[in-house]
């Protein structure tokens, strides 16, 4: 049982990106591959479960899938017409309850189909093989029979989820580690998440967050979670290099996993990139979304659905510009496409004057002339919805203040006078900016402090319980650093409050442009091999300390073996063209052949869009893939109510 002997990791052969690796293994590996000597017909049926049929549809299209050979599609929990006269490809995760299914179909004098080559989405348990054997019937039906090792969902070309939406609820809530939801969201996430390296053929160093203590404050079953699952995610990672040839038997790639409690600013400040804001402020049905188009018919204007995804190369251009950018870009774009294009051209010509060579040019140069413009419409009406809502609910401000508090430079009296003058009644908003300065002055939220701040803040009491849930996921209260001996301070002081400190040697061209998310700076660290080893353990170097085997290399090394250097480039600027050379770096195209090794990242409890952002702004910039895991991709308004949903009674606040 193993995956395919071709070399996609970063240690050889030729470099393929995390998604383009996933599709090829679906398509050729499994698909392609199966296919019987004795069979006449080249077609065969594909059955799968809920789970694989989820991680298909996230990698590859149905054409793709046709396109290898697979007639029809199946559930394999559904009734299903026999083909006693196809071959059959099983894709499904290693349960009774699919075993059960398979064996009905493959055993007796009748099958349903003529030969089953089954894949397995993750490892298989001991027994399984036993089981297939004890039925004569089923064993020469069997083409082939293999560990896929293919259980996770690849949402875009660098990022990944584990599909788990109630992961804060299920290992952070009230004795979360006393149900029997713990465990099973544990090691169904572990699974899928080595699931990823036995793909890619990858053997990382596998460091976990740790929570510093002084000693005075116990451990708690929350700040354990990252640990527990790392150490999972290890014990199958080893077992590969028992189990897949070729898998690399020292280290390739760099494993990071942290929990939601790493950066808990992130998932409620207000994101100014136009992909944040989509997904923050417009109506969308997960990355779809709905526009009114012209019939082709004349008639009234019909509706149509719109994917906000990697296929879409205006969507690729703008996603992680800030907002003002993207509508400007969007603006020109559209400006250039009607006076440069010469159907729209030969459109506003009196009809009189086409002659019959314009009317046939004009007849074929139109499709592709709508296609372009109904792609740059979409933008152009998503863009104008933000920015309407930006002006309706006062967001500069909003988003002013909030930064202002991030850096330290509002506190309490900023803050007072904000909520005094702020006449947005959108109580989600204001939530938002309290559980921010929740996190940066936390003594502020105690006792009847607290209380006062959501009345002025115009929030009920309940709100008070959505802010305790959101501290909460930090552990215990840390004791306060005592400030700074007094002295004279040349410009601006800092407060004592601040989350964030400005970046050095960048500057943004856009307003509202200056958070980052805390995985930006953790990235860049593990790419200098600067990780504070007292903050994040590394699973390798115990075992090597313990085997007395020499240490992995790092991740410093590239492909070649050369050290990646990393170094900040200077204050941003306009490039000749009016864009930041920011912009710039964030949409290059990546050269394949000179990326270093692989980072991975892994975050419980769900990602955000900026942290989404950094990942493909680091790769450029590292020349380093950086992979980004999690549970789930949460917009601030499924983070907010996720945290709604936690019980806690651990610490008072």
């Amino acid at each position: 049982m193993s995956v395919s002997d071709s070399e996609t990791s970063s240690h050889g052969g030729e470099y393929k990106m995390f998604r383009q690796v996933t599709r090829d293994r679906l398509l050729y590996e499994m698909i392609k591959a199966s296919h019987s000597k004795e069979s006449r017909s080249m077609w065969k049926v594909l059955i799968m479960d809920r789970v694989t049929m989820k991680v298909i549809s996230h990698s590859c299209k149905m054409a793709d899938i046709t396109d290898q050979g697979v007639s029809l599609v199946e559930q394999v929990f559904k009734r299903r017409q026999p083909m006693p006269g196809m071959d059959v490809v099983y894709f499904v995760q290693p349960t009774d309850e699919n075993l059960a299914l398979f064996m009905h179909d493959m055993t007796g004098r009748t099958p349903m189909y003529k030969k089953a080559f089954v894949y397995f989405s993750s490892p298989i348990p001991k027994d399984f093989i036993g089981r297939i054997k004890a039925d004569t019937t089923v064993i020469p039906r069997i083409g082939g029979l293999s560990e896929m090792n293919l259980e996770y969902f690849p949402i875009e070309n660098q990022v990944f989820v584990t599909d788990h939406e109630r992961a804060l609820e299920e290992l952070y809530g009230d004795d979360a580690d006393t149900t029997p939801e713990y465990d099973v969201c544990l090691r169904e996430m572990a699974i899928r998440v080595a699931t990823v390296f036995a793909s890619l053929k990858e053997f990382p160093n596998v460091r976990y967050r740790v929570k510093p203590t002084d000693g005075s404050v116990e451990t708690t079953f929350r700040e354990l979670v990252p640990k527990k699952l790392a150490l999972a995610i290890w014990e199958y990672i080893k077992s590969y290099q028992h189990t897949i040839p070729n898998f690399p038997q020292s280290e390739t790639c760099e494993l990071l996993i942290v929990d939601r409690s790493v950066d808990l600013v992130a998932p409620v400040i207000h994101e100014w990139t136009y992909d944040a804001m989509c997904h923050d402020l417009v109506d969308l049905d997960g990355n779809k979304y709905t526009m009114e188009v012209p019939n082709k018919s004349g008639g009234a204007p019909e509706r149509k659905d719109f994917l906000l995804e990697d296929h879409d190369p205006v969507w690729l251009e703008m996603r992680h510009l800030h907002i003002a950018d993207a509508s400007e870009r969007l603006s020109d774009k559209m400006d250039t496409l009607m006076s440069t294009n010469k159907v729209a051209q030969l459109q506003q010509k009196d009809k009189s004057e086409l002659s019959t060579r314009d009317i046939q040019q004009m007849v074929q140069a139109m499709p592709a002339f709508n296609e372009q413009k109904e792609k740059l419409s979409l933008h152009v009406e998503i863009a104008g919805k933000i920015n309407k809502v930006i002006a309706e609910e006062g967001l500069r401000d909003l988003g002013q203040i909030e930064q202002d508090i991030v850096f330290g430079d509002a506190g309490n009296k900023e803050l007072l006078e904000f909520l005094e003058e702020y006449e947005d009644r959108n109580v989600e908003n204001r939530l938002r900016l309290m559980m921010i300065y929740a996190l940066a002055d936390p003594e502020k939220f105690e006792g009847d402090q607290g209380a006062k701040l959501m009345e002025l803040a115009d929030l009920t009491p309940q709100s008070m319980i959505f802010i305790n849930n959101m501290r909460l996921l930090e552990g215990p209260p840390k004791p306060k650093k005592p400030e700074p001996s007094g002295g004279f301070l040349k410009g601006k002081k800092k407060a004592n409050t601040a989350l964030r400190k400005d970046k050095q040697g960048e500057e943004e061209t856009w307003a509202l442009f200056r958070f980052f998310p805390v995985l930006e700076e953790l990235l860049e660290k593990i790419d200098k091999n600067e990780m504070p080893k007292d903050e994040y353990e590394c699973i390798n170097e115990s075992e090597s300390s313990s085997s007395g085997r020499p240490a992995g290399p790092g991740g410093r090394t590239g492909r070649g073996g050369g050290q990646i250097r990393s170094r900040r480039k200077a204050a941003q600027t306009k490039s000749d063209d009016g864009h930041s050379s920011d912009s710039v770096v964030k949409n290059a195209t990546v050269d394949l052949k000179h990326l270093g090794q692989r980072i991975f990242v892994f975050i419980i409890g769900g990602a955000t869009r900026s942290e989404l952002r950094i990942c493909h702004k680091l790769t450029a910039k590292l020349k380093r893939e950086i992979v980004l895991g999690s549970t789930s991709i949460d917009d601030p308004p499924n983070y907010i109510t996720k945290v709604k949903m936690l019980s806690f009674s651990g610490y008072g606040c």
